[in-house]
């Protein structure tokens, strides 16, 4: 009886988190077509790649070369990472690409209009942002990062140019973070090639191309940033570590009475004067910092503190320690 409880449980835990793979995938599509697509920006990625695929060959739209990059990309993954093709990577794979062909042939009115990816004649003229291109980067980058957050969080991956940034890092030997830069870096560059320098991109001005490289890379850099607080959370946490000299026990029954907070006591000695140190290690929020500074300067003048941000604080008080395959990312 327990057993098919557990296997209800599981099973509408899986449920639950294909209807939010499907949601996050829907909104990554509709900030594609609606904010980056029709304005020729390039995020990077698979889609960013898609995108100038699609300015070479128009009659194949955006989504199918999401399918056509997508697949390798996860078979590849399977091959050189050993990663493991799950129902829900599988899913978020498919879904999206899927998505956005459906919106894209519903809000443009004719073939035409959909191979050129014409923002004029997109839902009749009524999201036009070619006079205000910063609106498109402030609204699709959200919603491209919300929908992609959601998916993570469903613990399920969508591919793309992270998992070709972790091969380049294992066999390169060199940091993710800039592997995937290159990555990224690399499909903005192919971009301005084929958008900014006029291949696939005949009767428009060029200046005005190559400036979308720019919006393209500050597309990338939103995303980025947003993805990270919809993941782990704004970090409003702050690690002090208060370094004092003589008596510290006024110190300690603040922490302990007024904060209601506990402390570890680290013992130490000063490097050049050989006296005995005491040194405080706390975690606080960031709205305790200032109160807590200037009741430690009234009860300690000569001492020393270091602030640093904790990303993430687990045990008593703070989060719950994260469960065996729960998605923790920075």
């Amino acid at each position: 009886m327990k057993r098919i409880s557990m296997n209800r449980r599981q099973l509408r835990r899986f449920l639950l988190d294909c209807f939010g793979i499907c949601i996050g995938c829907f909104l990554v599509a509709v900030g594609f077509v609606l904010f980056i697509n029709p304005y020729k920006l390039v995020p990077g990625g698979v889609f960013g790649t898609s995108i100038v695929l699609h300015q070479l060959f128009p009659q194949i739209q955006v989504g199918t070369f999401g399918y056509i990059l997508e697949v390798p990309i996860l078979l590849l993954s399977a091959f050189c990472l050993g990663a493991k093709l799950g129902a829900k990577t599988l899913l978020a794979s498919f879904a999206a690409p899927l998505f956005m062909n459906l919106i894209s042939s519903w809000c443009y009115p004719t073939e035409e209009a959909l191979q050129a990816l014409d923002p004029q004649q997109l839902l009749g003229g009524m999201l036009n942002f070619s006079d205000d291109l910063i609106l498109a980067i402030l609204f699709g980058p959200l919603l491209i990062a919300l929908g992609t957050g959601l998916i993570i969080k469903s613990k399920a991956s969508s591919g793309g140019s992270d998992v070709i940034a972790m091969i380049i890092s294992r066999y390169a030997r060199v940091k993710f973070s800039n592997a995937l830069l290159a990555v990224d870096g690399t499909v903005v560059m192919m971009g301005l090639l084929v958008i900014g320098l006029g291949l696939g991109n005949e009767g428009e001005s060029a200046t005005r191309s190559l400036k979308l490289s720019g919006y393209s890379l500050l597309c990338i850099y939103m995303m980025t940033r947003v993805l990270a607080f919809v993941i782990s959370g704004a970090k409003n946490d702050k690690i002090m570590l208060v370094v004092t000299p003589g008596n510290t026990q006024p110190l300690r029954d603040f922490i302990l009475h007024d904060l209601d907070r506990t402390a570890t006591c680290l013992p130490g000695y000063g490097l050049y004067s050989g006296e005995k140190r005491e040194m405080l290690m706390l975690v606080l929020h960031q709205k305790e910092v200032d109160y807590v500074t200037t009741r430690i300067k009234r009860f300690c003048p000569e001492v020393f503190i270091v602030m640093t941000d904790a990303y993430d604080t687990y045990g008593l008080r703070w989060s719950d320690l994260p469960q065996q395959g729960d998605l923790v990312l920075k």
